[in-house]
C-alpha cells in the first residue's frame, strides 16, 4: 500500500471527550509516539492517543492548509469529520500496522 507524503490527523482519548488534530510526514510513525507517550506535551498530558480520522496530502503546504482550517473549525465540525470516516470512533492506527 502506497502513502502519499503528508498526513492531517485528529486523535481522541479513551472516552472522545478530548480531540486533538496534527500534522506529520509519517502517519505511522507519528501515531506510535503518541501512543508511547514519548514527547512531552498536550496529547501526553490528556491521554489522547486513539487515531480516528486522517487525511493524506502530496503537498506539504495543502496538508498545513487543511490542519488550519480543521483547527480552526468547531468542535462539531470535528466530531462530523470523525464520525464521517469512523462511527464507532475506533482506533485506527491498526490499518498502518499490518
Amino acid at each position: 500500500m502506497e502513502f502519499k507524503s503528508y498526513a492531517v490527523y485528529l486523535l481522541a482519548n479513551k472516552n472522545n471527550t478530548v480531540v486533538y488534530t496534527g500534522i506529520t510526514n509519517n502517519l505511522q510513525r507519528r501515531i506510535a509516539e503518541h501512543k508511547q507517550k514519548i514527547i512531552p506535551g498536550f496529547t501526553k498530558r490528556y491521554s489522547v492517543d486513539k487515531l480516528v480520522y486522517y487525511e493524506f496530502f502530496d503537498d506539504p503546504s495543502t496538508a498545513i492548509a487543511r490542519e488550519k482550517q480543521i483547527k480552526a473549525g468547531s468542535r462539531e465540525k470535528k466530531e462530523a469529520l470523525i464520525t464521517g470516516m469512523n462511527p464507532a470512533w475506533g482506533d485506527l492506527y491498526s490499518r498502518f500496522t499490518e
